[in-house]
């Protein structure tokens, strides 16, 4: 059984997952025994109710979107945790981290468990196995020249690439996306939390070339 388990009673007084299997057990080996015997609370939808770690990410696998998430990490951004999170609700195939290995996976709420990450010591190492892949680059960033994210179409595979939190995109992964866009904002901050910026870039891809989950 894994650790990745949410608090039991919330705030408002109700009780996270399910309780332990009641009947006979399945015979199927996606389920936990463990779970079966003293309840599900993990942060899983009902589909995945008491199956093994293994057995979700099998699921997953037959089932992923063909983008790929990438995220600058050269001063310990603390919202690559919500990239990731966001990256695993919407599917993504990978996501990258560009820069420093280590990162905060506190806003991650254990979906990192679920969600394949591949790291690359710099943003060349990323150009360069997007380029072995065949996979276009996607920079998302407020810069002269950017294509509104809102009127851009999307490749459908492809590396939506994020700068970390206050500098945005370094110089070097500018210069060797394929593709920069920008969204829009109308208000007096010059930028908005990347960790907001990737999940609207990604559901502006799920809007063109995904269809309503089930």
């Amino acid at each position: 059984m894994t650790d990745d388990v949410l608090p039991g009673p919330t705030d408002w007084g109700t009780t996270v997952g399910v309780g332990p299997w009641e009947g006979p057990w399945p015979d199927d080996p996606r389920y936990d025994r463990e779970l079966l015997e003293h309840g599900d609370r993990r942060n899983v939808v009902d589909r995945y109710r008491y199956w093994t770690v293994e057995a979700i990410v099998a699921d997953l696998d037959g089932r992923r979107h063909p983008f790929h998430v990438a995220i600058e990490n050269f001063g310990h951004d603390l919202n690559i945790g919500t990239v990731v999170r966001t990256a695993n609700a919407f599917l993504a195939a990978e996501v990258h981290v560009v820069g420093r290995r280590r990162w905060n996976r506190r806003g991650a709420m254990v979906t990192d468990r679920y969600q394949h990450l591949r790291h690359h010591a710099d943003v060349d190492g990323l150009l360069g196995w997007a380029r072995g892949e065949g996979i276009p680059v996607v920079a998302v960033d407020n810069h002269p020249g950017a294509v509104p994210l809102e009127t851009a179409d999307l490749p459908e595979r492809c590396v939506l690439l994020f700068g970390q939190e206050g500098p945005g995109l370094t110089e070097p992964a500018r210069d060797g996306a394929d593709l920069t866009v920008s969204i829009a904002q109308f208000g007096s901050t010059r930028s908005i939390n990347v960790g907001v910026a990737a999940g609207i870039a990604m559901h502006a891809w799920i809007r063109q070339h995904a269809g309503p989950s089930a």
